[in-house]
């Protein structure tokens, strides 16, 4: 037979293929290279929820809060881990690279697809969002992990029902990825029993010790909550301030199908505001809508309609706090049911929904530029599938550099670390001031950022959880720093607190009361910090080591060894039989 025209000799196209293969890996990078090109420059990132220190001491607090809740259980304490081994500056850009590279490329192994066009729509469509726009510019790098690890998640759990090989492996890891934080474990908690619950020939046996396994990686911040001196409810006020919030005309509920919706607007980039932007989310809909038959065909009888259950169910409870009835609901809820505060910012728990939309817009996209290449030429088709991969990128385009340079690393000041190594002398509980959750520093451009003080000293630092959001005052669930708070408000001495230090920021806001100081002595002196001691400091009896809370690491971080053990093994059999396999072998796999 005559060649047909534009075809390549054998070896040409085994290095076609190749290139193909490797688009998603350059495609992945160079998103991550643009988001996160500040990172470039040396210093730390440090804004809202997001604060990584030169060396984060491993402590019981970190472990197990005492009275606060666990909400950066067991996050803190393995940040705490890993800077044993990596500076703080590095351990930052590794876990934020690898979030948005992971993202990317998740999405694109996920889709079902041979074309690696369309594995690019899906790449941009995941890792090019305002979800993790406004979650990468409020902070919060624990949820994003999750966000990252869930496209991997999904085909583990659909590898497990089929009865693959190293399926369940591949699972568990995911699992322990997302679990950093009570939000992304909850969340990859429920995708696996939703996915994976159910009868299926030969995998009986992996359902079961997934779901038991990955219960068992929540253990940690489950006991953490139980143990604690709070009793886990929190204040409805909550709810209104964060609920989902208009980002233009369109309202809040258009927002979220767009995935943004955040409740603080410092966080939402200043292009979701745009007068197209409603537009474009109803067109993406449109296009997912066309590819969600091409899904379900190429998905038959691996779960598509749990993953599209998982997706809606998300989508509405993101909307809880804004549906007519069910932020009353929600309210009672978080009021009376401890635990349940986890809800009241329902804008992060969009994560599967995200995910689905991507994966069906980039089938979408797939399906429209068949008929348009049919319909007209092969060309037409490329054009539409490179619109669609841009399309994120156009309606979002100061993600690029860091959010439109919101992002961008700055020196710790050298008061920071004498400090430390003060307290570190003479361990003892800190009162940081002014006593507020999230400071604003001048070194830090003015960012906002959560204090702090408790990552960098090492020890206890007692701060005010109260948040206030436009002006409402959302109560915190901490009984330590509620009292400090009185005596604060009473005009009383903060020595009367009982604790050793005292901590103030005088570059976080206007001068403290002398007569709050009274009783204490001066330690330290500098530019931005000055650092006081109780004399009237006793040492209080030595606590309880808590037990279940430390049994609960112990068990999780087991299993992640063992999982982590198992996937290297895995790997290292398949390295070696690869190498040993026959020619013939070597090219049937």
């Amino acid at each position: 037979m005559r060649e047909r025209s534009g075809s390549v000799p054998e070896g040409g196209a085994d290095a076609a293929v190749g290139r193909r293969s490797w688009l998603p890996h350059l495609v992945a990078a160079a998103v991550t290279a643009v988001v996160l090109a500040p990172l470039a420059l040396p210093g730390y990132l440090l804004r809202y929820d997001m604060v990584f220190v030169p060396r984060q001491t491993l402590s019981w607090e970190l472990i197990a809060p005492a009275t606060a809740l666990p909400r950066a259980v067991p996050q803190d304490a393995v940040v705490a881990l890993a800077n044993q081994l990596v500076p703080g500056w590095l351990l930052q850009r590794l876990v934020l690279v690898a979030i948005v590279y992971f993202a990317a490329l998740g999405a694109a192994r996920l889709v079902p697809t041979g074309r690696t066009a369309v594995r690019v729509v899906a790449a941009l469509g995941y890792a090019w969002t305002p979800y993790l726009a406004e979650r990468l510019l409020i902070g919060q790098w624990g949820l994003l992990v999750a966000y990252a690890a869930l496209p991997w998640l999904v085909r583990a759990a659909f590898g497990v029902r089929a009865g693959e090989r190293g399926a369940l492996s591949r699972l568990l890891l995911a699992v322990a990825v997302s679990a950093i934080t009570p939000t992304g474990g909850l969340l990859a908690l429920v995708v696996v029993v939703v996915l994976t619950l159910g009868r299926y020939p030969g995998a009986a046996r992996a359902v079961s010790v997934g779901v038991g396994v990955s219960l068992l990686l929540n253990a940690p911040w489950l006991v953490a909550g139980f143990t604690s001196a709070g009793d886990g409810r929190s204040d409805p006020a909550g709810v209104a301030a964060f609920a989902a919030r208009a980002e233009n005309w369109a309202g809040p509920l258009v927002a979220l199908a767009g995935t943004g919706g955040i409740w603080n607007a410092q966080a939402t980039p200043a292009s979701r505001a745009g007068l197209l932007v409603p537009l474009a989310t109803v067109l993406l809909l449109v296009v997912a809508a066309v590819g969600v038959p091409l899904l379900r065909r190429r998905w038959a009888g691996r779960g598509v309609g749990r993953l599209g259950l998982l997706a809606v169910g998300s989508w509405l409870a993101a909307a809880l706090g804004v549906l007519p009835g069910a932020a009353a609901l929600l309210g009672w809820s978080v009021a009376h049911l401890p635990g349940a505060g986890l809800l009241r910012d329902g804008q992060k728990l969009l994560m599967p929904y995200a995910l689905l939309l991507a994966i069906a817009v980039a089938l979408g996209a797939e399906r429209l530029a068949d008929l348009l290449t049919a319909r007209f030429d092969l060309a037409t088709g490329r054009v539409l599938l490179v619109g669609a991969a841009l399309l994120p990128v156009a309606v979002l385009p100061d993600l690029a550099f860091g959010g439109a340079g919101r992002l961008r690393p700055v020196a710790w000041p050298a008061d920071w670390p004498t400090v430390a190594r003060l307290v570190e002398q003479r361990p003892g509980e800190v009162v940081s001031l002014p006593f507020q959750e999230y400071q604003s520093y001048p070194w830090n451009r003015g960012q906002v950022v959560i204090d702090p003080a408790p990552r960098y000293l090492g020890v206890p630092v007692a701060i005010d959880d109260t948040l206030r959001v436009d002006g409402t005052a959302v109560a915190g669930e901490d009984p330590r720093a509620a009292g400090i708070r009185q005596l604060l408000d009473a005009n009383q001495p903060v020595a009367a607190a009982g604790s050793r230090w005292v901590l103030v920021q005088r570059a976080a806001g206007p001068p403290v009361d002398p007569a709050t100081l009274a009783g204490l002595h001066r330690v330290y002196a500098g530019e931005d910090l000055t650092l006081y001691e109780n004399p009237q400091w006793r040492p209080p009896p030595t606590p309880a080591r808590p037990g279940p809370v430390g049994l609960a690491h112990l068990l999780a971080g087991t299993a992640v060894l063992a999982i982590g053990f198992s996937a290297a093994a895995r790997r290292c059999y398949r390295v070696v039989a690869s190498r040993h396999a026959s020619p013939a072998e070597g090219e049937g796999g």
